[in-house]
């Protein structure tokens, strides 16, 4: 059984293009690869000298390191629209650039992170990303490093393990009034057809909504992240994506068999949203189904907007 038939649901992406095409795909992707690859070794050098000015002002090491990672971050950006030349288009509310916002999205593979990027870079926020990441990336050279300067969250995916360490986070982001997208992936993991089969059986069995192209969310991590940033986040954005041609892995996403993103993006202000776990728990799930309406309605005719 195929991946795209396994849930009857999800369609991959497929290069169908010629020798040539793939060649080409193929010499941007080991272009990037190591161009941008070798620069981010290097951003964690410059990252490391910033330690000497931590002892002194905490607020100009982070503003550093946010100059750093925002810089990098662009230019993956740039490589993105002008060398791979992946079209994003966005739909939508227009989002402002000055406030904190959490950001949650459904996630599919690791061009996510990319597209994200590009929803950021032109309100300028790349440098205040902050991303729920999993612990053991920490130790990986280059990104995971990085995000150690930039006061990420790594989480084991324990909740009794990751509670404490989220909260304490957190009250550093409002004792330092640290700038932050927060993002957040709810789902937990990327989809693929035997979770998304496992999502189905267990939305079944409980007589919630059975999704087609997205997993059931987990709410802990969301409602954890409202409560705990307060005041301090101004709005919450759900962002839904979704890839012409089919779910690409990172190798063709970078490799430009991707010829069109679509970002969806739903702005809520923070205190618009309801005061109670159950409330909040319950709202994040009716954004879920609305995002998987808007994957099927975009695999029948290209678009995101509902009609």
């Amino acid at each position: 059984m195929s991946r795209s038939s396994a849930a009857g649901t999800l369609a991959y992406a497929r290069d169908t293009r010629g020798p040539i095409g793939k060649a080409r795909g193929f010499l941007i992707f080991l272009t990037g690869s190591l161009l941008l690859g070798g620069s981010v070794i290097f951003c964690n050098f410059l990252q490391m000298l910033t330690l000497l000015i931590r002892p002194f002002s905490s607020g100009v090491f982070r503003i550093a390191n946010r100059k750093i990672a925002g810089t990098w971050w662009k230019a993956c950006v740039i490589w993105m629209e002008n060398v791979v030349r992946v079209k994003v288009d966005f739909t939508g509310d227009d989002l402002p650039p000055d406030e904190n916002a959490i950001v949650f999205s459904n996630h599919q593979q690791m061009p996510d992170i990319l597209v994200l990027m590009a929803l950021a870079a032109p309100k300028g926020r790349l440098g205040d990303l902050k991303w729920f990441v999993k612990e053991v990336l920490k130790y990986v050279p280059g990104i995971g490093w990085g995000m150690l300067f930039l006061d990420c969250l790594f989480v084991k995916r324990e909740w009794t393990a990751d509670r404490q360490r989220i909260e304490a986070t957190f009250k550093k982001y409002r004792d330092a009034r640290i700038p932050f997208w927060l993002i957040s992936f709810v789902e937990s993991t990327r989809i693929t057809p035997a979770k998304l089969a496992k999502a189905q059986e267990f939305a079944r069995k409980r007589g919630l909504y059975i999704p087609q192209r997205v997993l059931v969310p987990r709410s802990r991590g969301f409602i954890a992240s409202v409560e705990g940033l307060g005041e301090l986040a101004d709005s919450v954005y759900d962002v839904t994506i979704a890839f012409e041609g089919g779910i690409p892995s990172l190798y063709q996403y970078l490799a430009g068999v991707t010829p069109r993103v679509a970002v969806h993006v739903k702005r809520f202000l923070r205190a618009e949203l309801p005061a109670t776990e159950i409330g909040l728990a319950d709202w994040l799930a009716k954004r879920f189904v609305e995002k998987d309406e808007r994957l099927v309605q975009f695999q029948k005719s290209g678009s995101l907007e509902i009609r």
